[in-house]
C-alpha cells in the first residue's frame, strides 16, 4: 500500500523493534516525517538513523515528565504533530497465572505502561492537533481487549481499556479534527512472540499449533501486516474513520474454528 503522507510529523511510541518499527519505518516511506520513540534510546536511534529527517526519543511512557519533555522535544525540533501512533505495550511472560495468584506489582507495571502510558501520551500530544484543527491518533490494543484471554488479567484489562478509550477519544476529539481510531492486532511474529511461541526455545512453544488452529488463516501475522493497517489508517483517503478498532488477526475472534 502506497499513500502520500505528505511531510506530516508522525510520532509512534514503541518504535525501536516490532510492531513499533515497522509502523514507523512504512510512514517514512510514504512521506511522513518519524519521530522514533522508546524507552530502550539505543533502538530508537538505530531504527531512526536508518531514515531521513526523523528523530530518535527516549520516552518512558509511563513517566509523566518524561512524556511532557519528549512531545516538547518533538514540537521543537520537528515543528509540528500530524499523527500519534501509541504502539508502546508490555505483557508479562513468568505471570500467566489465574488473577487469584497475579502478583498487584506485576498488574500496576501493565497497567502503567499499555493504558495509563496511552493515556498520558495522549493527552501532551493531543494538544497541538487541536491548536491546528487536524490530527490523527492511532491506538494499538489487542484481540485480547475484544475477546479475553485467560490467565493474562492485567493484559487483557488494559487492551479492553484501549478499545473504549479510543471510542470515548474519538466522540471527544473528531468534532475538533482530530480523528481517532485503533487496531487490535492478533498474534503476531516478534520477538515477545518468538519467546512464548514461536521460537525454538519458546517457553510455551508446544503450545504453538493450538493456538494456531483457531487462526483461519493458520499463522502469525508479521509487523508489516499491521503497520498497513495503521497506514490505512493515517491516510488522508481514511477521513471519515473514527472510533473504529480495525482488527488485523487472520479471523481469530471471527468465530469458532472447531467442528460441532
Amino acid at each position: 500500500m502506497q499513500v502520500n503522507l505528505n511531510a506530516k510529523v508522525a510520532l509512534v511510541t514503541g518504535a525501536g523493534r516490532g510492531i513499533g518499527k515497522a509502523i514507523a519505518d512504512l510512514f517514512a516511506a510514504n512521506q511522513a516525517r518519524v519521530v522514533y520513540s522508546d524507552i530502550d534510546f539505543d533502538a530508537a536511534q538505530s531504527a531512526a538513523s536508518q531514515v531521513a529527517d526523523s528523530l530518535a526519543l527516549r520516552l518512558d511512557v509511563s513517566d509523566p515528565n518524561q512524556v511532557q519533555q519528549g512531545i516538547a522535544q518533538a514540537l521543537r525540533e520537528m515543528g509540528r504533530l500530524d499523527l500519534l501512533v501509541n504502539n508502546a505495550g508490555i505483557n508479562t511472560l513468568q505471570h500467566r497465572v489465574n488473577l487469584d495468584q497475579f502478583p498487584q506489582e506485576e498488574w500496576e507495571r501493565i497497567l502503567a505502561v499499555d493504558l495509563t502510558g496511552l493515556f498520558l501520551v495522549s493527552k501532551a500530544a493531543v494538544a497541538p492537533m487541536l491548536q491546528q484543527g487536524a490530527g490523527r491518533i492511532i491506538n494499538i490494543a489487542s484481540v485480547a481487549g475484544l475477546v479475553p484471554l485467560r490467565l493474562q488479567s492485567a493484559f487483557v484489562a488494559a487492551k479492553a481499556g484501549v478499545v473504549n478509550l479510543t471510542r470515548a477519544m474519538a466522540l471527544e476529539f473528531g468534532p475538533q479534527g482530530v480523528l481517532v481510531n485503533g487496531i487490535a492486532p492478533g498474534s503476531i511474529l516478534t520477538e515477545g512472540t518468538k519467546q512464548l511461541f514461536y521460537g525454538e526455545d519458546g517457553k510455551f512453544r508446544e503450545r504453538a499449533a493450538t493456538l494456531l488452529a483457531h487462526v483461519p488463516l493458520g499463522r502469525p501475522g508479521t509487523p508489516e501486516e499491521v503497520a498497513h493497517a495503521a497506514l490505512f489508517l493515517a491516510a488522508p483517503e481514511s477521513s471519515y474513520i473514527n472510533g473504529h478498532i480495525l482488527t488485523v488477526d487472520g479471523g481469530w475472534i471471527a468465530g469458532y474454528m472447531r467442528e460441532f
